[in-house]
C-alpha cells in the first residue's frame, strides 16, 4: 500500500533535484527544464495531498483543480521562456549564464 508519505518523499526528492539543477547548471535550458521540475514536484504533493484528504468517503478535487490551473501557467511560462531564450541565442550565440551580463541589446 502506497501511503501519503511515499508520495511526499518522491516530490521532495524532485524538488530537490531541480533546486540543484537551478542552482549548479549554466546551462538556460537546463535551469527552464529544472524549473518545470520543481513545478511538477509541487504538482505531486499537490494531488496526493488531495488523494488522502477525502471526507466521509468522498474524493476531494481541489487539489487536481489547483494542478490543473498551474499546469495551464506554466505552458504560458514554458512558450514565454523558450522565446526568450532563443532571442537571447540569436542576439548573444550562447544559452550560458555566464556569458549573458546584461540584458541590453
Amino acid at each position: 500500500m502506497v501511503t501519503l508519505n511515499d508520495y511526499l518523499l518522491v516530490s521532495g526528492l524532485l524538488f530537490a533535484l531541480g533546486f540543484a539543477g537551478v542552482l549548479l547548471r549554466r546551462n538556460l535550458l537546463i535551469i527552464f527544464m529544472s524549473l518545470e521540475m520543481m513545478l511538477n514536484a509541487a504538482n505531486l504533493a499537490l494531488v496526493a495531498f488531495a488523494r488522502f484528504n477525502g471526507t466521509e468517503g468522498l474524493p476531494n478535487y481541489n487539489g487536481q483543480m489547483l494542478v490543473f490551473f498551474i499546469i495551464t501557467v506554466a505552458a504560458a511560462e514554458v512558450a514565454v521562456g523558450l522565446a526568450i531564450i532563443v532571442a537571447l541565442y540569436r542576439a548573444r550565440q550562447t544559452v550560458h549564464v555566464e556569458d549573458i551580463n546584461t540584458l541590453k541589446f
